[in-house]
């Protein structure tokens, strides 16, 4: 089987494929249109996200017997049209939920305890004790949304930190366990002092936390997103954060990112945007929740294995 690579990953899934006896060929800075001539030659596709694979894309790939992506989620990919065409579509959901787990608790701890702003004032040759007194997560409601891979590893992360309980909304019934509870929107709402977003990105999901969500949030709440930007309005976040309700929020993703999810704008820079770059109760990353050296190498792991597991018989 003929496979073809349209992102850098790390070595051992090519090195892995070769060996199972799959053909290899990298194209990792030809254009679309380069490997769309092509791509009717190779029975398979490994991508990341360095452009969606839409339908006109996968129209020109007849031949394709499955599209692997290198990462969580496939919403880059036409699924539909990859429906349609009989191409099987594989993920790594548990690849990275451990280093997203980490970054969102990292971040969370950095926010409330004014870490970026400590460090900074410090370089300036301050020394302001009070200005960076810090809050703690002991005692507080933490809230989830989206309690798959991702928001589970979160959860465990926080068994530590004597939290007073951890909830989660899901519009899927989940099997209990010992890290956090299914409840309603409207109890997570009333309660979660902190909130951390671990969801796909869906029809349900984009623009879900606009100024209807944060009005009916109860308290004042420190809000964190490692899932999709594009599940937070930054407009009506940033409302939020000047009227305090929102007292702080960690984004490793923004509603601003392109669709690859390799750069930032596709447009300039917004005001609101601006806002956010000069707020002291912000703390960003640039998409690299699930991004630490060890889920490089696991991502690529859990791919080969489904590739070889369900088409070395081709």
């Amino acid at each position: 089987m003929r496979i073809l690579h349209l992102d850098e990953n790390h070595p051992i899934l090519v090195e892995e494929l070769e060996k199972a006896g799959f053909q290899n060929t990298l194209a990792y800075t030809e254009s679309k249109s380069e490997i769309e001539n092509i791509l009717n030659d190779y029975e398979g596709l490994v991508v990341r996200s360095r452009f969606p694979i839409d339908a006109s894309f996968l129209a020109k790939g007849t031949n394709l017997k499955f599209i692997a992506r290198v990462g969580a989620g496939v919403e880059n990919i036409d699924q539909e049209a990859a429906k349609r065409m009989g191409i099987e579509l594989i993920a790594a959901p548990l690849g990275n939920a451990n280093a997203v787990g980490e970054h969102a608790l990292g971040m969370l701890l950095g926010l409330m305890n004014k870490l970026r702003l400590a460090h900074q004032s410090i370089q300036a040759g301050d020394w302001l004790r009070e200005t960076h007194r810090g809050e703690e997560l002991e005692g507080k409601t933490v809230g989830i949304i989206g309690y798959g891979n991702m928001g589970k590893s979160f959860a465990k992360k926080l068994k530590g930190f004597d939290v007073k309980e951890v909830i989660y909304y899901d519009i899927i019934t989940k099997t209990p366990d010992d890290f956090a509870r299914q409840v309603t929107s409207e109890e997570l709402q009333a309660k979660a002092e902190v909130l951390s977003l671990h969801t796909p990105q869906t029809p349900l999901t984009v623009g879900m936390i606009d100024t209807a969500f944060l009005t009916k949030m109860q308290q004042s709440f420190w809000l964190i997103n490692t899932a999709r930007g594009s599940a937070i309005k930054i407009a009506a976040l940033v409302k939020a954060l000047k009227n305090g309700k929102v007292k702080g929020v960690a984004l490793d993703v923004l509603e601003y990112e392109k669709s690859s999810f390799e750069n930032l704008f596709a447009t300039e820079i917004s005001s609101d945007f601006s806002y956010l770059l000069a707020a002291n109760n912000v703390l960003l990353s640039p998409h690299v929740a699930g991004w630490s050296k060890e889920s490089h190498r696991k991502l690529a792991q859990i791919i080969v294995h489904k590739i070889i597991l369900n088409f070395k018989q081709f």
